[in-house]
């Protein structure tokens, strides 16, 4: 895990952890980070590995450590990382942008097979989908990204989502109910429906069009926790 931190000066401390093959460098990315931190907060964003083979040696373990160092108010995460965030030890309010908690679809024989190969190395083809992320994402961030997944981080992150948390109170999650990149009926399995926002986009709000609109919720929920859904709306 690699961790950066923007916004020094901020009065409130946001930990923001990553999903698979995002970088901070990566326009939206960054886009978003200069958001939470023109509305003050200092934030910590935490880049996950591509290939580990643990989850908690390789993910949470670092950002369980990360937290402990920094007290951070508030937690905010993006597909894999919300596998991560829901797995720490923290009182800070979490807020979920398109959490990894379940496989989209289900997969064919040949996935099945592969990802029970006994290796960690990166073996299995990711398909390039850039419409599933969003409508503006950028050809450097489609050339950042991991084109093949181990079997070992895969059974690494099936093994996370099984053994997730009971879902906390004061968290929100975000998702599009156009995500092909994450299971959303696992989403609706674990959050209750008041504490879900659906915003119209892809996997990735902030590589979204509509992303001004579902920003200004992120920061509400951010700041309030979910009172700022009450009564309940969503971003579209």
């Amino acid at each position: 895990m690699e961790f950066t931190e923007f916004g020094a000066g901020g009065d409130s401390r946001v930990l923001f952890v990553l999903g698979w093959g995002n970088r901070p460098h990566h326009e939206h990315v960054r886009w978003l980070v200069d958001q939470l931190a023109g509305a003050g907060y200092v934030v910590d964003v935490g880049t996950i590995p591509d290939h580990g083979s643990d989850f908690a040696a390789d993910y949470l373990e670092p950002t369980q450590r990360r937290h402990d160092a920094t007290d951070p108010d508030r937690i905010l995460s993006h597909s894999t990382g919300g596998l991560v965030a829901a797995h720490l030890d923290s009182p800070a309010p979490r807020v979920y942008l398109s959490p990894w908690w379940g496989i989209a679809g289900e997969p064919s024989l040949l996935q099945r097979v592969l990802v029970a190969l006994p290796t960690g190395r990166p073996v299995i083809p990711v398909p390039t989908d850039p419409d599933a992320l969003g409508e503006l994402v950028t050809d450097e961030q489609l050339a950042d990204g991991p084109d093949r997944a181990s079997p070992a981080f895969l059974r690494a992150v099936v093994d996370a989502q099984e053994r997730l948390p009971p879902f906390r109170e004061d968290s929100v999650v975000f998702c599009s109910l156009r995500d092909r990149v994450v299971g959303v009926d696992a989403i609706g399995r674990h959050a209750p429906a008041e504490r879900v926002v659906v915003y119209d986009g892809g996997h990735e709000f902030f590589s979204s069009t509509g992303r001004e609109r579902t920003v200004e919720w992120v920061l509400a929920t951010l700041a309030d926790g979910p009172d700022a859904l009450s009564p309940p709306r969503s971003s579209v």
